[in-house]
């Protein structure tokens, strides 16, 4: 089978298309042949060592497929069935074992790229929304990267929730996207000075909380946008890492809370996952929730994939077809 590996950590040219032995389930495990693998940031914190991993390492921690086999002892998923899975690696693969609990089952309603696309980013976006700052009817928000592929699945939700939304994008397309995802006011950020736009739309109030995927470009100011006692979420770092943080300046600033949340830890039980992963299914299949898949890639293409989310000019999810 061919899967993508690094086997030094480094830029996209480290990426490497092996041919590997199919896997075999052990304990507790199902075999899947991956017919879709989500492409997303912490792909490229591993590949690049920001995340070390243990080398040689097959990437990817998201995708759907069939389950081929599964492993004595493995109770309610059989061969044939159709799932969907974060948080294991090896999806930038034809096949990959995963465990059975951390596998979720399809809606007939859904494709393997729809599953594909929803899984990380949809589960992201509903545990910000709905659990690190619970949105609740009045409330307003700021979405940073509001046309990525969390962006616009958080705006939706924010929406959903009865949230007011402030978004700031690069462009006029992703403008576009995120206005017609519901955000209430589209800020391009390259050409308008977000803190002054929002304190000019909040009538110098700020919002309740900032959702952050950007870092260190973004971080002091979106401090400046929250009300008091204001919560910045912050859950990505495409611009950087944030260095040389004094907490003091939480106080300052009128009470501030900081969290830095990391998606694994809102799914880590089967509970979680499957709560989130349902609900999410759902909206897409309903219609509240849209997905915007910006390309599909071939595995050999995986190296340009990551250079196009890399240079956040894409919009929407990028995935792979193994």
């Amino acid at each position: 089978m061919k899967a993508i590996r690094i086997h030094l950590h480094g830029g996209p040219e480290r990426m490497s298309r092996d041919d590997l032995q199919k896997p075999v389930p052990g304990s507790g495990q199902a075999l899947v042949q991956v017919k879709a693998a989500g492409v997303n940031f912490i792909d490229i914190y591993q590949r690049d060592g920001l995340y070390p991993v243990e080398l040689p390492y097959t990437l990817g921690l998201e995708g759907a497929g069939i389950v081929e086999s599964v492993a004595p002892g493995v109770k309610g998923l059989n061969a044939g069935d159709r799932v969907a899975f974060a948080g294991a690696a090896g999806s930038y693969a034809q096949y990959t074992v995963v465990p059975a609990e951390k596998l979720v089952t399809i809606p007939a309603e859904l494709s393997y790229r729809q599953a594909a696309a929803a899984m990380l980013q949809g589960m992201t976006a509903h545990y910000l929304s709905h659990s690190t700052y619970p949105l609740k009817q009045g409330d307003s928000c700021l979405i940073h990267a509001a046309a990525g592929g969390v962006g616009l699945l958080l705006v939706q939700l924010a929406k959903l929730c009865g949230a007011r939304v402030l978004a700031t994008v690069s462009t006029e397309k992703k403008a576009e996207l995120a206005g017609s995802a519901g955000a209430d006011l589209v800020i391009l950020y390259s050409r308008r000075d977000f803190e002054d736009e929002v304190r000019e739309y909040t009538n110098g109030q700020g919002v309740n909380v900032v959702y952050d995927s950007v870092g260190e470009s973004t971080f002091l100011k979106s401090l400046n946008c929250l009300k008091k006692r204001g919560t910045l979420v912050s859950f990505g770092q495409s611009s950087g890492k944030i260095t040389n943080f004094d907490p003091s300046i939480l106080g300052s600033k009128g009470s501030l809370y900081l969290t830095r949340p990391s998606i694994f830890d809102y799914i880590a039980d089967r509970e979680s996952l499957q709560a989130r992963a349902v609900a999410i299914f759902n909206w897409i299949v309903s219609g509240q929730l849209r997905l915007n898949i910006y390309n599909a890639y071939q595995l050999s293409e995986a190296a340009q994939a990551h250079r196009d989310l890399a240079s956040r000019k894409s919009s929407g999810k990028l995935i792979l077809l193994p």
